[in-house]
């Protein structure tokens, strides 16, 4: 248990948006709140912890954290900066530790030293990883300055506001420790599948009370904000986390660990498939840790019998002859597994892509899935639903990715109105979508900071279920929201004014109509991706193939200086594009087609920026600085991606039509 009363350095580190006060503070400096002022908003994990650091697992990580950090353009935390400098206590500004759910980001806060970290929020999953491994976190600013004078600090003011199940966690010192001593044959909440039958609810309310368990510190009907258990139908996790899962469960049980239910859990080698090619990893020399995380990861595997999707030949990570994974976990989750009804969760953020099927999917960080690994029990904080309703129908020529990047720029979504929040997307606009397109919706769930997304179960999820397994699937009568449901708010689009989007460098969020961009003005590309688990289904690739194909048979090719990549979700979207003659177009317009593989979205591989005035155009799901390389990422739908590696520069396809017929050459 943790003591009642907490004692911290008083040289603390404010997160400043100008640089040389950040090297200020790390060279001894101690500044107050205001001179510190601005503080940087929205400091994501990517920055937290660089991908190339994520090859650790253990507290190596403590030498990493935050240099990936910008402000004022630069990166003024360097390696061991933050241990060297004796940091106990971050101060920063709103939605801190926003994006990926890797959990390495507090460990690596943790191992170098930091036990607190004060901000005027927090994103979700970045805050229940802090609790599930021991770091504080707090939202008073009042603090700060009685740290700075030496005070101590009750351990009760760290935890006001907090909910009791978080509460109960950070007492006990962790949730592997809470959950060894209070999760021991958790039961489901008997009758709960009825209970509140009695007012409306939304389809995410009715799947969780199916899913709930009874706990020594939890009630039996969750309600927002209250945080509880479910049981999962499936749980899955990826290379980036086996290795440090293995090796948290490895400290707590010893030899003596054993899986509740291992036939429920699958596991995925779908980032570092291609890390051979990946321009930073090969750079930093990071090829061999790599292979570590592969060995780790297999071997987990092999000792426990799991259910595992790997690699499309029997080859280790960082091998010259590596062609690709079976698939992206998503995906293949998608594809293969989810179920409308069920609870999934999954190691990453953008789990609720499996959303698209009417189920509830959530990303969790690797302390959370390593309890749940033992116990059956997966955390939740029970949070509110926020409804879009997408009226009218959609132009043509606009897909699902440019409702998104529209709904990321709305200014209330980018002050935080979806924080912690379930998009719930619906209406008539939603329910003409196929269930490739409303998985690009929940997918960037992630980005718009809510807890996950979900689509309403309907033919159209009978049929994609159907198509991609062979099997049929019966739709309960209660799979649907009530009329009436509670939600925290509704918030209507028309989407017959939408048109093709972008998001500019930097953030998801920062999102703009093409048209409202000069043509003449618009910037010159190096790169253009297509491919991701947003990107890389089967429809993202009717999109490419119907540009490229339109360009090919006009003799058109990717433009002078510019490198197309294409990259399949899964082998079965491979297997797709073949079956339907789509390669020929591909490499006939100079596209190079890349095995399925996270890749250049998670900067693992071809289609990585190597240099910081390089510029691409991607139709990956986030563009934090870094994420994918060095330089500077546009975010875009499919079809703009594969125009713009026509025109050499940001246009829609029908842009390019016009483009194309200037030159005289037929639309």
């Amino acid at each position: 248990m943790r003591p009642e009363t907490l004692h911290f350095a008083p040289q603390v580190l404010f997160l400043s948006t100008d640089p040389d006060r950040v090297r200020a503070q790390l060279g001894g400096a101690a500044l107050d709140e205001a001179t510190a002022r601005p503080l940087r908003d929205e400091v994501s994990t990517d920055e937290i912890i660089p991908l190339p650091a994520m090859v650790h697992f253990d507290a190596t990580l403590g030498r990493h954290p935050l240099t990936g950090f910008t402000a004022g353009g630069e990166r003024p935390i360097g390696v061991d900066a933050l241990r060297v400098a004796g940091i106990e206590v971050l101060v920063a500004g709103a939605r801190y530790g926003k994006g990926s759910s890797r959990e390495h980001a507090v460990v690596a806060e943790r191992s170098a030293g930091v036990r607190l970290v004060i901000a005027e929020s927090f994103e979700r999953i970045y805050r229940q990883n802090a609790d599930n491994v021991g770091l504080y976190t707090s939202t008073d600013f009042a603090l700060v300055g009685r740290i700075q004078r030496g005070e101590a600090i009750a351990l009760d003011e760290l935890l006001a506001g907090r909910d009791a199940l978080s509460a109960a966690i950070v007492r006990a010192g962790g949730l592997l420790a809470y959950g060894q001593a209070k999760l021991a044959g958790a039961q489901p909440v008997p009758g709960v599948a009825e209970a509140g039958e009695e007012r409306p609810r939304t389809l995410f309310e009715k799947i969780v009370a199916r899913h709930a368990l009874v706990t020594p510190d939890t009630l039996a009907a969750l309600v927002p904000g209250q945080g509880g258990f479910v049981r999962a139908d499936l749980r899955f996790i990826h290379e980036y986390y086996t290795g440090m899962c293995a090796h948290l469960l490895g400290e707590r049980f010893g030899p003596a660990l054993a899986l509740a239910d291992p036939a429920s859990i699958v596991c995925f080698e779908d980032h570092l498939s291609y890390v051979h090619r990946s321009p930073v990893h090969v750079a930093q020399g990071l090829v061999g840790d790599v292979r570590g995380l592969s060995r780790a990861h297999r071997a987990f595997v092999a000792r426990h019998s799991l259910k595992d999707h790997g690699y499309l030949q029997p080859l280790e990570a960082g091998d010259p002859d590596n062609t690709g994974s079976q698939g992206i976990s998503h995906a293949m989750v998608a594809e293969q597994y989810a179920l409308p009804g069920q609870l999934l969760v999954g190691t990453d953020s953008h789990t609720p892509h499996s959303g698209a099927l009417g189920c509830v999917a959530f990303g969790v960080g690797t302390t959370d899935m390593a309890n749940a690994f033992v116990t059956g029990a997966v955390r939740l904080a029970m949070p509110e639903v926020l409804r879009i309703e997408v009226d009218g129908v959609l132009p043509e020529g606009v897909t699902a990715k440019d409702l998104v990047l529209h709904l990321l720029a709305d200014p209330a979504i980018r002050a935080g109105a979806g924080v912690g929040k379930v998009f719930e997307f619906g209406g008539m606009a939603v329910r003409a979508l196929s269930t490739d397109e409303r998985a690009t919706l929940t997918n960037m769930a992630a980005e718009l900071g809510g807890f996950t997304g979900l689509v309403e179960p309907d033919e159209e999820t009978v049929r994609f279920v159907r198509e991609r397994r062979g099997v049929d699937v019966v739709l309960a009568p209660w799979m649907r929201s009530d009329p009436g449901a509670r939600y925290a708010a509704v918030v209507r689009i028309d989407a017959a004014v939408l048109s093709p989007f972008v998001a500019r460098p930097g953030d998801p969020g920062r999102g703009v109509a093409l048209a409202d961009l000069p043509l003449a003005a618009r910037v010159r590309i190096d790169i253009a991706y297509g491919g991701s688990c947003t990107a890389g289904k089967r429809e993202d690739f009717d999109h490419y193939h119907a540009v490229l194909e339109w360009a090919a048979q006009r003799g058109m090719r990717v433009a002078p200086g510019v490198r197309l990549y294409l990259q399949f979700g899964t082998a079965a979207v491979r297997d797709y594009c073949v079956a339907r003659g789509y390669l020929a177009a591909f490499e006939a317009v100079g596209a190079e087609l890349l095995q399925p593989a996270c890749g250049a979205c998670a900067n693992c591989g071809p289609g990585s920026s190597t240099e910081v005035a390089q510029v691409t155009v991607s139709a990956i799901n986030r563009n934090f600085p870094g994420r994918s390389g060095p330089g500077q990422v546009w975010l875009a739908s499919p079809p703009t991606v594969a125009a713009s590696a026509i025109a050499g520069r940001l246009v829609s396809f029908a842009e390019l039509r016009v483009i194309g017929a200037g030159l005289g050459i037929s639309a």
